[in-house]
């Protein structure tokens, strides 16, 4: 279990930056080299190389080298992973709106009740 918790927080804040979540729409339509990645964004070849990494480590993407390129290409199994846990935590939320309304109605049940 704390391995699964371990991996969504990876996962999450991965996700949490901009420049990853636009780097992750990238590398899913497919696989990209690093240095084209960069060109794209007004920050540093490293402060790409960085982002690339954590990305890497969450397991959102994959990388492999090319000769002197390194290519990046979004992981969808762990794109997938990520959606499956947004959906449990909608249902959790969802039950607890349906219990809400559930005693909104026997609230109003019991005023109609007592007149």
């Amino acid at each position: 279990m704390i391995e699964d918790e371990e991996r969504a927080d990876a996962l999450f804040h991965a996700l949490s930056d901009r420049t990853r979540r636009d780097i992750m729409r990238r590398v899913l339509g497919g696989e990209h080299s690093v240095s084209t990645l960069a060109a794209k964004y007004d920050m540093s070849f490293a402060a790409v190389q960085k982002h690339v990494a954590v990305l890497d480590k969450a397991g959102l993407l994959t990388k492999r080298r090319h000769g002197r390129e390194q290519l990046a290409s979004g992981d969808v199994a762990a794109v997938r992973s990520v959606a499956s846990l947004l959906t449990e935590l909608e249902q959790i939320w969802r039950g607890r709106v349906a219990r809400i309304d559930e005693l909104i109605a026997s609230t109003d049940q019991d005023s109609d009740q007592e007149e």
